[in-house]
């Protein structure tokens, strides 16, 4: 059996994948079912860029200014940051502590290259799951139905697209968002199969 100090210790859960693949949404719809808010609590990342219509400050990102972001990570106060599209993007250490205290696991929604640092941190106590659509070519169409790009921000991530597939052999799961209904059942499940395997460990 664990201990105390053990049993209090989060348990990470890594969600990435392109932009468009609905990473965010299935995080969103997650949380909004009590039983999962009560055991995880989801990070909101640092970013330098401006919030999109309909995000909303502290929910959706932290907004800091270029130069408050370069001193945090001066000052070690990220468990990982990255660079993309001229903005920073980064995971504060706080929220760590933050859902130890709560007494819950971690929900991480963060790139691929941000996902390789956290998973060589908290090594076995971690499991990432990599999101992604049937077809690359929807992801032009899903971005662009957002509406919060322009043209030529939605080919620039969609020439990254090539980049984050590559880190998909890294991931423990793929899930495929083709209908959404479908790939939240199957994100709920994975989950809560490896809390059950981690319960039976402990």
């Amino acid at each position: 059996m664990s201990n105390n100090k053990e049993a209090k210790v989060p348990f990470v859960w890594i969600v990435s994948g392109p932009s468009g693949s609905g990473k965010t949404s299935l995080c969103d719809a997650l949380l909004k079912n009590p039983a999962w808010r009560k055991r995880l609590l989801r990070s909101v990342s640092c970013t330098t860029r401006l919030l999109r219509p309909g995000e909303k400050e502290g929910k959706d990102y932290a907004h800091l200014s270029e130069k408050k972001f370069l001193a945090w990570i001066k000052h070690g106060a990220f468990l990982e940051y990255e660079k993309i599209f001229g903005c920073y993007y980064g995971t504060p250490k706080k929220v760590f502590s933050d859902a130890q205290k709560a007494g819950k696991n971690l929900l991480l929604c963060i790139d691929v290259k941000g996902a390789r640092t956290v998973r060589r941190f908290f090594k076995k106590n971690v499991a990432s799951i990599f999101i992604l659509t049937p077809h690359i070519e929807s992801l032009g169409e899903r971005l662009a139905h957002r509406s919060t790009e322009n043209k030529k921000d939605i080919q620039k991530r969609l020439k990254r697209v090539k980049i984050e597939l590559s880190f998909i052999k890294d991931y423990d799961y793929v899930i495929i968002n083709d209908t959404f209904s479908d790939a939240l059942k199957k994100l709920k499940s994975i989950m809560t199969i490896k809390e059950g395997e981690r319960s039976k460990k402990s």
